[in-house]
């Protein structure tokens, strides 16, 4: 399958594309809203101002994949390999990102408001300015992530993993600090509401 049957498909009203390979194709600017690509392989696919809001990727590849500005609202990413992707201005409310892999990943100010990123490895990725209020980040793993200026108010950061990560000017007001060890992070500039 390719890029165009895909497209034709869909606008036909299929919407089950389940372990689809396609490497390195454009799908720019188009709505795939609702899709199931479960389990597909997706590598290094540009899906730039699209929408593929409520989609199924669970445990799809999407490794060195562009999903700038992509709406991924309330999609379901369980198990997704976002390895190395562009995810700058992506829209990431809702989704469910538990167990994803997202090392190195560029997420400078994407909206993962409400976002389950509960179990998610997103060491060494750039999550400056993104917001994450409200996310559930417990037992993920942020070693290396740069979160400057990021927003988690609210966020629930139990038993994450905060080696080497910097907060600088990140806003972590109403965040619960029990669960979470300090020892390795640099406290300097952090906002916490008075």
């Amino acid at each position: 399958m390719d890029a165009d049957e895909l497209l034709r498909r869909y606008q036909t009203g299929e919407r089950n594309f389940t372990q689809i390979c396609l490497h390195s194709v454009n799908l720019s600017e188009v709505c795939l809203a609702g899709i199931n690509l479960d389990s597909a392989s997706l590598v290094n696919v540009t899906f730039s101002h699209s929408n593929l809001s409520g989609a199924n990727l669970i445990a799809a590849n999407l490794a060195a994949s562009c999903l700038w500005r992509t709406n991924l609202s309330g999609a379901n990413l369980i198990w997704t390999n976002l390895k190395a992707a562009n995810l700058i201005r992506a829209n990431l409310s809702n989704v469910d990102l538990h167990k994803a892999s997202l090392q190195k990943s560029d997420l400078r100010l994407a909206d993962l408001c409400n976002a389950d990123l509960s179990g998610a490895d997103l060491s060494g990725a750039d999550l400056s300015y993104a917001n994450l209020s409200g996310a559930n980040l417990a037992g993920a793993n942020l070693n290396g992530a740069n979160l400057t200026g990021a927003n988690l108010n609210k966020a629930d950061l139990s038993y994450t993993s905060l080696k080497k990560t910097i907060l600088f000017k990140a806003d972590l007001s109403n965040v619960d600090f029990s669960q979470v060890s300090l020892k390795t992070v640099n406290l300097d500039d952090i906002l916490v509401a008075q």
